[in-house]
């Protein structure tokens, strides 16, 4: 099966700033793919040279299967971090209005508006004028205008920002229903636990360059090596002073301990049972904030 999107060493510049440098990523088809990095990384500036609104200064881009194109990009929907919704429109009318642009016929408008203003919670908001939705639920209706007519790929820039914990939730578990149905979803964020919660597969970029490209399980199995989690009986200040310890973070009822380069969990182990009552040792898989902080902070 071919992969929904490819990058080929995509560069764009805006004066001196490298915006992105080199970039190469495969999305595959029915994915979830997380595209993450800080403020100013290069996310945005890719997913709209993708979406074909500005071109790469080099580089190739091959969107299901086809040199990009306009009629390749009808099966896209795209949501982007700036919204672009009618205030005055009633929310009724604006799916009409997006539905039929998409090339939905009224019939079939008919049947899907009321199920996906549902699907969201909207359903009472249907004549509501858009300006007179919260932030929230003007974000879940730019995202029903997005996937109205169901697209094969779909792309958010930063769709869960303004979200709430409860919509948050909803959003992402529909997110994940689309993928089961076939769809592809590429989304941008800069918030690690969005990723982790939905995603297959992580990008990550800092300074317009990738420094991440893989499945989530790989990646955290990768940079586990030299923590662990310690539950002990008793004082645990010399834990601070054993030579293989290089950072030992307290938390409730345990420590997260950074080894020393180059030291072996086993030595640590001989070491706490010489001096205490060791009720937990396991490595720790790294949370992708960790993992984001790790990297980052080095590349800068």
């Amino acid at each position: 099966m071919t992969d929904a999107l490819i990058l080929d060493g995509l560069v764009k510049t805006y004066g001196p700033l490298r915006a992105v440098d080199g970039l190469s990523l495969r999305v595959p088809r029915g994915s979830i793919t997380g595209f993450l990095g800080p403020n100013g990384a290069g996310k945005t500036t890719t997913l709209r040279m993708i979406m074909d609104i500005f071109p790469p200064d080099t580089g190739r881009i091959e969107l299901l299967g086809r040199p990009l194109s306009r009629d390749g990009l009808a099966h896209v929907g795209y949501m982007p971090e700036e919204r672009g919704l009618y205030p005055k429109m009633k929310v009724r009318a604006l799916l009409q209005f997006f539905g039929e642009l998409k090339g939905l016929d009224r019939t079939t408008l008919a049947r899907e508006i009321p199920l996906r203003l549902e699907d969201l919670g909207l359903a009472d908001r249907a004549e509501c004028r858009v300006e007179e939705l919260s932030r929230g639920m003007q974000q879940k209706l730019q995202f029903i205008v997005t996937t109205i007519n169901d697209p094969q790929l779909l792309i958010l820039d930063e769709p869960f920002s303004g979200l709430d914990p409860v919509n948050l939730e909803l959003l992402e578990g529909i997110i994940q229903r689309m993928r089961v149905t076939g769809t592809t979803v590429l989304f941008s964020t800069h918030m690690m636990e969005h990723a982790e919660r939905i995603c297959d597969r992580v990008v990550l970029l800092s300074r317009g360059r990738k420094l991440l490209d893989d499945e989530l399980t790989p990646i955290r199995t990768r940079h586990a090596q030299g923590r662990v989690l310690v539950s002990v009986y008793g004082d645990t200040d010399f834990i601070d002073t054993l030579p293989m310890v290089r950072e030992a973070v307290r938390r409730r009822g345990h420590l997260d301990i950074l080894l020393a380069d180059g030291a072996d969990p086993q030595t640590l182990l001989r070491a706490l049972i010489d001096r205490a009552q060791v009720r937990r040792f396991e490595q720790k898989l790294p949370t992708l904030h960790e993992i984001f902080i790790e990297l980052v902070g080095a590349e800068r």
